[in-house]
């Protein structure tokens, strides 16, 4: 090669390289998903997520990426699974399914900012410093309502008039929504004259190990706890409930969508397309300490007519009228 032609071909270079360089697409930001339960249980939730996103101009596969991390419904994964998403220098964190997510992602950073969704009150568990201002890394979406468990009881009771003992289903592997469930109903239940029977399961088997008191208690009616792993077997739960002829109130339409008797709280898919639009601000720049936390308005109560005729009970007209759907 004449040395003019290797002088050109490396001018050449030099000129090529920073033009490729510019060509370049910026990296996508990554947000690290973080969630209780499985994903083939909460599809739909998913896709509220992603609609929240794209409200704010992010669709994930063209300029956003999600790193997914689910537990499978086991609480002693959630920790390693945030320090993972830490170590991948995600850009923020979508902490929901339960407050074990949330306080395992915030446990694990204190910089990367923190999306939650939680049930119960972000102050008193020391997520945020004030609903206004959150003041950290962590902001979300709060749809616990103190008068909320209450309310349901109160349905069930004008549904099913006769009760006098119910049991109470929770889980008390997720402690939080444990406490808050019976802390919130054993004094609505004295208030009203019912008995109280809790029940707890943290498993499969030990949601089958419960219903089989039924045969035994017969209680008149059941409560069941909101918690992510009865979500995730909400199937199981309702055909137990029909199996023992039991009425029931749930903590959301997904258990009303499948025979679930009653149901009433929080509408789960605006929350969860609030954690999207909370997640795509923040990628745009808004800082968590300034966004303050949001509280659900949007409450629910699902009535499942069919199964109220399988149990033999009349859906009072005051009830019909109040219901924000009636499933024939």
């Amino acid at each position: 090669m004449k040395r003019r032609d290797f002088i050109t071909l490396v001018g050449g270079a030099a000129v090529a390289w920073p033009l490729a360089a510019g060509a370049q697409q910026p990296a996508m930001p990554v947000i690290g998903f973080l969630n209780l339960a499985s994903p083939d249980t909460i599809a739909d939730r998913v896709r509220a997520f992603r609609q929240g996103l794209k409200e704010t101009g992010y669709v994930e596969g063209e300029n956003v990426a999600v790193a997914y991390r689910f537990a499978e419904n086991q609480n002693d994964r959630l920790p390693e699974m945030a320090a993972e998403l830490v170590r991948q220098q995600v850009a923020m964190i979508a902490a929901t399914g339960g407050i074990a997510a949330v306080l395992a992602a915030k446990a694990a950073t204190t910089t990367i900012p923190i999306v939650f969704m939680a049930a119960e009150d972000p102050v008193r568990l020391g997520l945020v410093a004030s609903l206004a201002r959150p003041g950290g890394n962590a902001t979300g979406i709060n749809f616990f309502s103190n008068e909320l468990v209450a309310k349901r009881l109160e349905l069930l009771r004008e549904l099913v008039p006769a009760t006098t003992r119910v049991s109470v289903l929770v889980n008390p592997a997720t402690a939080a929504n444990a406490e808050t469930t019976l802390r919130d109903v054993e004094p609505a239940a004295r208030t009203m004259g019912l008995q109280i029977q809790v029940l707890n399961a943290s498993t499969s088997r030990e949601i089958n190990a419960a219903f089989a008191t039924f045969g035994r208690e017969r209680p008149d009616a059941l409560f069941v706890g909101g918690d992510p792993l009865f979500d995730s077997r909400r199937v199981q739960i309702v055909q137990l409930a029909a199996r023992h002829t039991v009425p029931a109130t749930y903590s959301g339409r997904q258990y009303s969508e499948i025979g679930g008797l009653m149901s009433y709280g929080a509408n789960l898919a605006d929350a969860w397309r609030q954690v999207g639009v909370y997640t795509g601000r923040i990628l745009k720049g808004a800082r968590p300490a300034d966004l303050p936390v949001v509280q659900s308005t949007k409450f629910e109560l699902v009535i499942n007519v069919e199964t109220a005729r399988m149990l033999g009970l009349t859906v009072p007209d005051k009830l019909l009228v109040a219901a924000d759907e009636v499933i024939e």
